[in-house]
């Protein structure tokens, strides 16, 4: 493993087409393995690009932490690989990678599901997140701005059942349900556009399986260490301090 990892942070050099499966991902100019990817950035510049996740937080019946983590991790995601050709994911990704998980009661969830005809759909057990296209941080609906990123909280409850790709949090960290959703959500990302088409097109084909697992300090950092893809650093905008390393994607093998 190299001695020195290097920073992407998020930029573009093409859209890449895979004839056999169809596949058009975003290819970093710059695809190392053992890349760290730099999650945001300390400042927010007026004309930046977020991309809204919207986590449905049910006030009576909360669904599980691990399951929300994943169903917004997922949602992010799905919404990139829905409309690949939006030119917005393309300055998004060129950018500052942003991301924001906000939080809706089933009311204002349902609302943002009609307002949005765009949107994704990812469900993960009783777990349900709205995966959006990017758009501006400083301009956003009054819907979505009115709707909470702090303080997101899912108990713990049921855990996720082992999948061939799993999310791996940096458990010492303490982070909310929002943030640690986020940090997924930038983990996933990263991977599929890092990872060759063949190996995302099996992992759809499978039905996009995601575990999440949290490790602590000394486990974390090993597995970081090992690991074959990106891995998360976070500028420390909310709750953790900068360059903090938050979370990657490990994977076996799946089946098609």
């Amino acid at each position: 493993m190299p001695s020195a990892r290097r920073r992407v942070q998020g930029e573009v050099s093409e859209v890449r087409s895979e004839k056999e499966n169809n596949l058009q991902l975003v290819t970093p100019r710059t695809a190392y393995p053992y890349a760290c990817w730099v999650s945001e950035f300390s400042e927010r510049a007026a004309e930046e690009l977020v991309q809204p996740i919207i986590l449905l937080v049910d006030r009576e019946e909360p669904a599980s932490e691990q399951h929300g983590i994943a169903a917004a991790a997922l949602a992010s995601v799905q919404a990139y690989l829905h409309d690949p050709q939006n030119p917005d994911w393309r300055i998004w990704a060129a950018g500052h990678f942003a991301k924001s998980v906000r939080r809706a009661d089933a009311k204002m969830f349902a609302k943002v599901l009609t307002a949005f005809p765009d949107h994704v759909l990812a469900t993960v057990g009783e777990a349900s997140a709205v995966g959006l296209p990017p758009m501006p941080a400083a301009a956003l609906p009054k819907l979505l701005s009115k709707l909470q990123v702090s303080g997101t909280q899912l108990p713990p409850g049921a855990q996720l059942p082992p999948q061939p790709l799993t999310i791996v949090l940096n458990g010492s960290l303490e982070m909310s349900t929002g943030k640690a959703a986020a940090q997924a959500a930038h983990a996933l990302f990263a991977w599929v556009l890092e990872s060759k088409p063949a190996a995302v097109q099996g992992w759809l084909d499978a039905g996009c399986p995601v575990g999440v697992q949290e490790l602590a300090a000394k486990e974390f950092k090993k597995g970081a260490r090992k690991c074959k893809g990106p891995v998360i650093q976070d500028a420390g905008r909310t709750e953790i301090e900068p360059g903090s390393t938050t979370a990657f994607v490990t994977t076996g093998t799946i089946t098609r």
